[in-house]
């Protein structure tokens, strides 16, 4: 058995993952960590012990991406480790995952990477300073709070369109290509309605990921890309894929959501293994 474990280490949290012979994957964890190195070290020491089944002298190799991980290259746990560029990651990870050979990789984290696969042909577009990181700023000061459970329950009981401006509420009739309930104004609406926290919530969310997948598909217009896989722990959201569909009708484009898709940087890091010096 050759076991390779990847491992994602960003701002906020570490995700870990490991594939056994290249092909299955074992189960994938998550840790919050305000210490990159420590969330790290956190991150594979609780996956040892929750994946018992998983001897240290099993593991080939280790590899490390994301912000939290760059100049961290020495053995961990005695075990050989190497580093991966994460627009790479994001490549192979959503390559595999999503079985597609031809898209645009969304990566929402506390922002937004979008980045191109042609094949084996990877490549960083650029991004957003929209993602995860707005959502939490944004809930901190309009309803103080951060915790991510709390602020996703109250949505589920919103209405966005209490905080948005949409199209039928500016325009007498159909504008071509769009429907009524389109949004004409993010956050408009709360100069002449009076919403809940509940829709505040629920506004956040939808207008954190209605401006992902716009900028996504809008920077592709002349790209010849239909095909979106979003990965990253907003994918995770309740309301992600009713957005998304909406934003399918309006654009006409497929927005693919992979099995792994918040842990997809962690796995193409430990997909990289192989593919490069290391």
């Amino acid at each position: 058995m050759s076991i390779v474990i990847g491992i994602d280490a960003g701002i906020s949290s570490t995700k870990i993952i490991g594939i056994e012979n290249g092909k299955r994957i074992m189960t994938p964890m998550s840790i919050s960590c305000s210490d990159s190195t420590s969330g790290i070290y956190g991150a594979l020491g609780r996956y040892l012990q929750q994946n018992k089944d998983i001897p240290l002298e099993e593991i080939e190799h280790i590899k490390l991406t994301g912000v939290g991980a760059k100049g961290l290259t020495s053995p961990l746990f005695g075990c050989l480790t190497s580093y991966v560029d994460e627009f790479v990651a994001n490549g192979l990870g959503a390559r595999f995952d999503s079985g597609l050979d031809h898209f645009i990789v969304v990566s929402m984290g506390t922002g937004t990477s979008l980045v191109r696969v042609d094949g084996d042909d990877i490549k960083h577009l650029g991004g957003i300073g929209m993602g995860g990181g707005t959502l939490l700023g944004l809930s901190k000061l309009l309803l103080n709070t951060t915790n991510i459970e709390e602020i996703t329950e109250l949505a589920d009981e919103g209405y966005p369109n209490s905080v948005n401006l949409t199209i039928g509420e500016i325009c007498s009739g159909p504008l071509d290509g769009l429907t009524r309930d389109a949004t004409a104004s993010l956050f408009a609406g709360v100069l002449n309605k009076r919403p809940t926290d509940n829709d505040i919530a629920a506004g956040i969310i939808h207008m954190v990921l209605e401006t992902i997948g716009s900028a996504a598909v809008l920077s592709q217009l002349n790209g010849g890309f239909k095909d979106f896989v979003l990965i990253g722990k907003l994918t995770e959201l309740t309301s992600c894929k009713y957005v998304l569909h909406e934003l399918e009708n309006l654009y006409k484009v497929n927005f693919h959501i992979p099995k792994y898709a918040p842990y997809c940087t962690a796995l193409g890091a430990a997909l990289s293994y192989g593919c490069e010096n290391d």
